[in-house]
């Protein structure tokens, strides 16, 4: 498993489970999908796909903006986080990050700029409040944790026209829905459904991780793993017992 926040630690180490996780697999997956969504969102790609597969091919409603020299803000620089903001320096972009831990040193070699947020919770830390201290037009995109975001203020803030473009791979109530074939059915998350209306949107299903060299990754941690754990050796980093 990539995470333990869904297990009960507790009850694991009283019945003798041993809960392993993989810590990291390939950070760069994740970043080029969160790049790829920022740029497929801002260029209209999937807008202009479908339009083009209908003989469509009006560029009305399509019009983009250059990232170089726009701003950037970058919530977390953990090693997925970082790259992202290297790339986006690439792009001529100024950026902006935060991190409970800062690497002031990683920042001042690559030009990046560290803030503080005006709120210190992570839970649903994109609300109401803090999507008004945004830029009008602002672009989002969360490839990160499912409960960054409160999904009912974003809708109102699409609404109103504030927020620009979303792009997401998860979703706070994802479970269930992502990873499913529901093509033949009625989506029940009306909040969901909701966000997929809008044609400044766009949702892909938990996908940023999907790259040969990530899935290599995960088995080869996961079985190595399960071997040290077998053969009683000294358990990776990311191991609970």
């Amino acid at each position: 498993m990539w995470g333990f926040n869904n297990v009960d630690l507790e009850a694991a180490k009283e019945l003798g489970i041993a809960i392993t996780r993989v810590p990291s697999y390939s950070p760069h997956a994740v970043a080029e999908h969160t790049i790829a969504l920022i740029l497929a969102l801002n260029c209209k790609i999937h807008r202009a796909h479908n339009r083009v597969r209908e003989m469509n091919f009006s560029l009305s409603g399509l019009v983009g903006f250059d990232l170089f020299g726009k701003t950037a803000g970058v919530l977390g620089t953990g090693k997925i986080g970082r790259i992202v903001a290297e790339i986006l320096r690439g792009f001529g972009m100024r950026v902006l990050a935060f991190d409970a831990y800062p690497n002031q040193e990683w920042a001042t070699q690559n030009g990046i700029e560290y803030v503080e947020p005006r709120t210190p919770e992570t839970d649903r830390i994109v609300n109401k409040d803090t999507l008004a201290l945004t830029k009008p037009g602002v672009i989002l995109i969360n490839v990160s944790r499912v409960c960054l975001i409160h999904t009912r203020a974003l809708i109102e803030a699409l609404k109103s026209g504030h927020v620009g473009g979303v792009a997401l791979d998860v979703y706070e109530e994802e479970e269930g829905i992502f990873f499913e074939d529901l093509s033949g059915e009625v989506l029940h998350d009306d909040e969901l459904a909701r966000l997929l209306t809008f044609p400044n949107v766009l949702v892909t299903a938990h996908q940023a991780f999907l790259t040969h060299e990530a899935l290599s990754e995960i088995a080869r941690i996961t079985v190595e793993n399960v071997l040290r754990f077998v053969g009683k050796q000294p358990l990776l980093e990311g191991t609970v017992l």
